[in-house]
């Protein structure tokens, strides 16, 4: 694979977007902390709530793994038409859309305001910003004419920095740094579809006319889910995953036939020094059983000192890996047609 390949079908640049994720992920900062926030979100909080759908709810999925551990209040993520009963006034609520027209998290955000909560909005304008500019609401801009998933470390890094007015984390201004340094390096690594030894290109041939599996644990459910996601969206190829230990109380056993369809699948694992000891001897024995029945079986460690750097290194990989088998499944990576019509038809009636 050349650069003229990838040239060839990506019409819309999304390498580009892929490329400029460190930079991305300092302006996304710099925005939340520029951002007028007048009354969010106040004092006596007793919960947050992060309101989205796909890359827009990612943040949220991100900033809840971050708290997992420090946190004094409960974090959740809310990707549906309806808030949690507990959403009231000492709630937080930032409601997440990139296109600001999202209708669930536009329908939880009336419900939000219905009920008194502390809203914040996080949007590029549509119905969202005419909300927030109607009803005063607080609001952190983000830079337009991106695919909201292109727009991760935008709406990440904002989710994360507002945050910090709750204590929700332990992240440092060293974390962001290590971060920024670690994506950057992974980008001149992968960035050149051409080079004998990139990681991203290998496993893009490997998932290539196979489906994909994720596996990691728990406290990598982020990272899981944005690996997912890019592949469905980027590479247009239909992916699943599941997390440890409960994929070894179930999912396991469809394995147990080690039939011939198991060489149709492409499994990745992801790999971080925080999994839990008996986690990590779970996905050791796991591999050591399953693997010789996969098509294909790749590991992809973490990188890096501090949690959030480690979190990092392990999405920033999956948009390569998605963007460089876009060009093998021979599509644009941007575009998503059939959410479009899926989207046509609900509001056609």
């Amino acid at each position: 694979m050349t650069l003229s390949d990838l040239q060839r079908f990506d019409v819309a640049n999304m390498y580009e977007a892929v490329l400029g994720f460190a930079d991305q992920l300092k302006q996304g900062r710099a925005l939340a902390r520029q951002a007028r926030l007048a009354q969010w979100p106040g004092t006596d909080v007793t919960g947050l709530v992060v309101c989205g759908m796909g890359g827009s709810a990612l943040g949220g999925d991100v900033l809840r793994m971050l708290a997992s551990d420090h946190a004094q209040i409960p974090v959740a993520v809310a990707r549906s038409y309806s808030l949690p009963s507990w959403v009231g006034e000492n709630t937080a609520v930032i409601a997440s859309s990139y296109s600001g027209n999202t209708e669930e998290t536009l329908a939880v955000l009336d419900q939000a305001l219905e009920r008194g909560a502390r809203v914040l909005t996080v949007t590029t304008g549509g119905a969202m910003g005419d909300r927030a500019s109607a009803q005063d609401l607080d609001l952190v801009p983000l830079p337009s004419g991106l695919q909201p998933r292109a727009a991760l470390a935008f709406s990440l890094a904002a989710l994360v920095t507002v945050c910090e007015r709750l204590d929700l984390t332990n992240v440092q201004e060293s974390d962001w740094a290590e971060a920024s340094a670690i994506v950057r390096a992974q980008a001149e690594e992968l960035c050149d579809p051409g080079a004998p030894a990139n990681l991203a290109v290998a496993m893009a041939y490997a998932m290539h006319g196979r489906t994909p599996v994720i596996y990691s644990s728990e406290q990598l459910e982020a990272a899981n889910v944005r690996w997912r996601n890019q592949l469905h969206e980027n590479a247009k190829t239909f992916a699943v995953g599941n997390l440890l230990p409960e994929m070894n109380h179930n999912e396991i056993m469809g394995w147990s036939r080690f039939g011939a369809e198991l060489k149709n699948l492409a499994v990745v694992t992801l790999r971080d020094r925080e999994d839990h000891p008996r986690t990590q001897h779970r996905l050791d024995v796991t591999q050591s059983l399953l693997a010789p029945h996969a098509g294909s079986w790749h590991v992809v460690h973490s990188t890096g000192k501090s949690r959030l750097a480690r979190l990092l290194s392990l999405m920033y990989v999956s948009d390569w890996v998605s963007l460089y088998l876009a060009i093998l499944n021979e599509v644009d990576p941007s575009p998503v047609g059939l959410i479009a019509k899926l989207k046509k038809a609900l509001a056609d009636g």
